[in-house]
């Protein structure tokens, strides 16, 4: 099937780079005005201004006219699956608790592992199902999903195996990052290296031999996984052929990221407490600094320093941390408008950091992104506004006019 999106009044994100985009490169997102742009069973077939455009019968054709259209947003760090939500803490936080001493208390992520023990995976799949919707309703065209909240062998595996079914249902790319490292179960408390020990010997060879995920994860951090224990784990799952995308520097930076870009991990998430040290690693490394504008609005703590970052010439790329703990929101329109308004983002670095960049922090560049040639049609077509740059201007409107994945109207 062809369709044609016509007249377009700024066809944007045209570009392909073969390296996650930095320095001035990632203040640019070029586009066309006045365009078309020609979509064929699901892919980009053609696209150029109107004064090229040449009409092929039977086609449909579909009028844009005081609308622009731009890549669908690739979110890479989400928790996607849980089983319940955790506003009773929403109200602790209020009151003044930290996220470490709700944690201390059983709950934040161990709440989270009873809740989703005692849940069927049929209905974990039905919930994030929903939530999966709701996500490419709001623009996001490819999403990465976590385990880590089952905390047991068979837990975590349950996760995995439904965020699989989410992968065979799904109209857009998902990729699976096992995050058993999440936290340590209650039995594990005062032997923190034995549930190591079962990650490394137990579950990463399980999931392996099943083939549930395609990354691995540990939230490293005082009071959770140490470096040592985050080494071990990545090293195991290298083994198995499993990339690292890491937790560190959310609450304290003690070697986290160092350590993460030692073991080649495509992604560092988080980085609210960034020192000089550790932009300077981040910047000469190859790693893609993901940060979590809507995490750190939550938890009320101050926003990842993406200035500093992109100015020192960081590689960097925007996420949701969807969660129900610290994040519980997949709004990845919020997340662009927030890096701009409380990060002094660029309205084309956050457009950028929140499609191509967050493509290549999924190993998804060749299939999603940007606009391109061959690439999968998904792709966001505003309302009329008066500038792409009002999108994330006036963060409290809906501007999406529609959602295109692979090419259909979601």
């Amino acid at each position: 099937m062809e369709t044609v999106f016509i007249n377009i009044k700024q066809l944007a994100g045209i570009h392909q780079p073969r390296l996650p985009l930095r320095d001035e490169a990632l203040n640019e997102f070029p586009f066309l005005e006045n365009a078309y742009l020609r979509v064929v069973d699901g892919y980009i077939r053609q696209f150029g201004v109107m004064d090229d455009y040449q009409p092929i019968t039977g086609e449909i054709v579909l009028d844009c006219t005081n609308r622009f259209i731009l890549p669908a947003w690739c979110d890479s760090h989400t928790h996607l699956v849980f089983a319940g939500s955790r506003e009773n803490e929403f109200i602790d936080k209020l009151k003044g608790k930290t996220y470490a001493q709700i944690a201390a208390n059983g709950g934040g992520i161990l709440n989270s592992a009873a809740l989703l023990n005692e849940t069927s995976e049929e209905a974990l799949f039905e919930m994030a199902l929903v939530r999966l919707k709701e996500l490419i309703a709001l623009g996001t065209g490819a999403i990465e999903i976590k385990s880590g909240y089952g905390l047991s062998i068979e837990g975590e595996l349950k996760m995995l195996r439904v965020i699989q079914q989410l992968k065979a249902v799904s109209p857009i790319p998902i990729k699976a990052t096992c995050l058993a490292a999440h936290s340590f179960p209650k039995e594990y408390t005062y032997n923190h290296d034995a549930y190591v020990e079962l990650i490394v010997q137990e579950l990463i060879p399980e999931v392996s031999r099943q083939k549930l995920a395609d990354y691995i994860d540990v939230f490293c951090e005082i009071g959770f996984f140490n470096l040592q224990q985050m080494e071990t784990i990545c090293l195991a799952a290298s083994a198995y052929g499993l990339k690292s995308k890491l937790h560190v520097n959310q609450l304290n930076s003690f070697g986290g990221l160092q350590k993460a870009i030692a073991l080649e991990a495509l992604s560092v998430d988080h980085l609210e407490k960034m020192t000089d040290q550790d932009c300077l690693d981040l910047v000469n490394s190859t790693t893609i600094g993901t940060l979590l504008p809507t995490a750190a609005y939550f938890l009320r703590m101050p926003y990842q320093p993406a200035r500093k970052l992109i100015d020192s010439g960081a590689a960097i790329a925007l996420a949701s941390d969807f969660n129900p703990g610290s994040s519980p929101s997949g709004n990845m329109n919020m997340v662009v408008s927030m890096a701009c308004i409380q990060m002094r983002m660029l309205p084309n670095e956050a457009f950028n950091a929140a499609t191509i960049n967050g493509a290549f922090a999924m190993e998804l560049q060749e299939e999603v992104g940007s606009i391109a040639i061959g690439k999968r049609a998904n792709f966001i077509c505003t309302k009329p506004m008066p500038s792409l740059h009002y999108f994330p201007y006036a963060f409290g409107s809906n501007l999406i006019d529609a959602v295109y994945i692979n090419g259909k109207k979601f």
